[in-house]
């Protein structure tokens, strides 16, 4: 008898319901051993301070308030709420806490990824997919707002999976995630766009007799959505900012996370596309509209290294089906119950590395830091600094004035391109007529700008500190008036 209740007390346990929780706890503690690698972006001091400037006036910035070149100009920030986490966590525990929390959303991104994809495939194969989207996704893995997002676009996609795999009403539910995605960061008009497959599979699967039913069932759904992505401070303007964005033209060439990938060497990247090429060979039947959104998630991964991550985290939610029905899903046992225990145990140890990864004295990479320098040669009171493009976060961080940061939508392509062509003595003429046009007093660049050496034999400048991290010239006369 007593041997019975045991039993009966005891849940089974199963890989369905361990794997979710074993991911993201593996990558949640990986993230934070490598979580100097997470602040590797300039972009993080600026959201930072963008964070705090809102906290500390009460409202969302209108124009630039942060450089000196565009100073006045149009400016609103799309990840506003991002910005305000990141500063709030920020103040209460300093870089540790920013790391944490970036952490524990690419840590809940893949564990909700892991948890969609077990309703299709096999926890090894899971497990495969999953590993491959780390891979992936690892070189944009930075404290920055597109983080924060993930779990959002995860969660998203695979309702709208779910949908097309079951033929489904729409996720109404969902519907909600859209607000958050909108303030936190300004690539929702993915989520929208991931609308158009759903409603292209319906229509095919029910013929063209059945349309007007898909249409009325989809077409309330689309508005909502639309409508749900313009709640927003600023209204629908998150919606153009990927235009925004692409509309630099060649500026985006000088961006390195805009450009498109390298294939002249073998990578992460390239290893993963062969593998996924092999494994889609082996008699694997896409649907037309799943292999249209998997080609069209690989051409953004191509033509730009910072979206290999969609690619990462959506094509497994679209594969996952057809993969499942050629390889075999999930078994009988593979669904059992979870236990309380396994809950229990996953929280206690996110409790624990948590507080070891708060106890950790981590601070931003010293290459896009220019702190002594910017200390020893006083240039806060230098007048306007010609600043390298690296170097912009920090100056915003530190209250500085910057000639050109991270806010490509701010400058516009001609100005960025005119500015690293100038730097790099492309056209060495519009260098020397740069620092007159905007008076600048002194410059803060890197080592190895070509720029720096001409600097050394201009009479007019003067080196006046060095080290690994950045050169600083000062202008000997005044700027012209």
């Amino acid at each position: 008898m007593s041997e019975q209740v045991v039993h009966s007390e005891v849940q089974p346990f199963s890989a369905r319901a361990a794997l979710p929780w074993l991911v993201s706890l593996g990558v949640y503690a990986t993230v934070l051993i490598l979580g100097q690698r997470l602040l590797n972006d300039p972009d993080s001091y600026s959201h930072i301070e963008v964070g705090r400037w809102i906290m500390a006036h009460g409202a969302l910035p209108a124009s630039d308030p942060f450089s000196f070149s565009m100073h006045g100009a149009p400016w609103i920030t799309f990840e506003w709420l991002s910005e305000m986490v990141y500063a709030g966590v920020y103040a209460l525990s300093g870089w540790p806490g920013v790391v944490v929390v970036a952490a524990a959303a690419i840590a809940l991104a893949f564990g909700l990824l892991t948890f969609f994809l077990l309703r299709e495939l096999s926890p090894t194969l899971t497990l495969l997919m999953v590993i491959a989207a780390v891979i992936l996704s690892a070189p944009h893995m930075l404290a920055r707002p597109h983080v924060l997002v993930l779990p959002v676009m995860v969660t998203w996609a695979a309702a709208l999976v779910r949908c097309m795999d079951r033929g489904g009403a729409p996720p109404y539910w969902a519907l909600p995630l859209l607000v958050l995605w909108a303030n936190l960061h300004g690539s929702v008009v993915l989520a929208l766009g991931l609308i158009g497959p759903a409603v292209l599979e319906a229509l095919l699967r029910e013929g063209r007799s059945g349309w007007s039913h898909v249409l009325l069932r989809w077409l309330p759904f689309a508005a909502l959505a639309l409508a749900a992505s313009c709640l927003t401070p600023y209204g629908p303007e998150p919606l153009l900012m990927p235009l925004t964005t692409l509309g630099l033209g060649p500026a985006l060439a000088w961006i390195s996370e805009w450009r498109p990938q390298d294939f002249s060497r073998i990578g992460g990247f390239e290893l993963l596309l062969l593998a996924g090429i092999f494994a889609l060979s082996r008699g694997v039947t896409l649907p037309l509209v799943r292999a249209l959104v998997v080609i069209g998630l690989l051409h953004f991964a191509l033509a730009q290294i910072r979206n290999a991550d969609l690619l990462a985290m959506l094509a497994p939610l679209y594969l996952a089906a057809p993969l499942g029905r050629k390889f075999g899903g999930p078994t009988g046992d593979d669904a059992a119950g979870s236990s309380r225990g396994l809950t229990l145990a996953a929280f206690a140890g996110l409790i624990a590395v948590s507080a070891a990864a708060l106890a950790r004295d981590i601070r931003p990479a010293p290459i896009i830091t220019p702190q002594a320098a910017i200390a020893q040669a006083d240039l806060a009171k230098a007048g306007p600094v010609l600043n390298d493009y690296s170097f912009g976060g920090y100056l915003i961080f530190a209250g500085i004035p910057t000639f050109i940061d991270g806010r490509g939508e701010l400058y516009g392509g001609p100005f960025i391109d005119r500015y690293n062509r100038a730097v790099a003595l492309v056209d060495l003429g519009d260098f020397l007529k740069l620092l007159d046009e905007y008076k600048i007093g002194a410059t803060l660049l890197a080592p190895r700008t070509p720029a720096v050496a001409m600097l050394d034999r201009l009479p007019q400048w003067q080196r006046v500190y060095s080290d690994d991290v950045a050169v600083v010239h000062k202008r000997r006369d005044a700027p012209l008036r």
